[in-house]
């Protein structure tokens, strides 16, 4: 039985239900690709990430990324962060990312690509 529920148009094709760890991952999906300030009414909502992604590899912009990626995830409270891990591989910033589900405590680990070139992001 999921635990969670929610409602996905991209990617699918005649059932829109998404469920679980899908739902959480779509939505922390959506967070990263909204920029700050540009949902109309709700300035609060989205990341700054995308303004570190094109700087140089240096501690100050590791931290921005860490304090930013910590923000957005703290703000789902499905989720725990348990541990987190920034690199930097040709024009892609990668983030690690281990979380626990909540209430259930499961361990899931996210991978999201920052591609410069292309200003696209993946989550695995």
């Amino acid at each position: 039985m999921a635990i969670f529920k929610g409602f996905n148009t991209i990617g699918q094709h005649k059932k829109f239900g998404i469920t679980d760890f899908n739902l959480i991952k779509r939505d922390l999906l959506n967070a990263f690709l909204t920029r700050e300030g540009t949902l109309p009414g709700r300035p609060d909502l989205g990341t700054s990430i995308w303004s570190y992604v094109f700087e140089a590899n240096i501690l100050e912009t590791r931290n921005a990324i860490d304090t930013e990626v910590r923000r957005i995830i703290k703000g789902d409270s499905r989720l725990e962060l348990t541990d987190l891990d920034i690199s930097y591989s040709h024009n892609t910033v990668i983030i690690e990312v281990a979380v626990i589900l909540l209430p259930s405590a499961s361990p899931e680990k996210l991978i999201l690509q920052f591609n410069k070139d292309l200003e696209s992001l993946e989550i695995t």
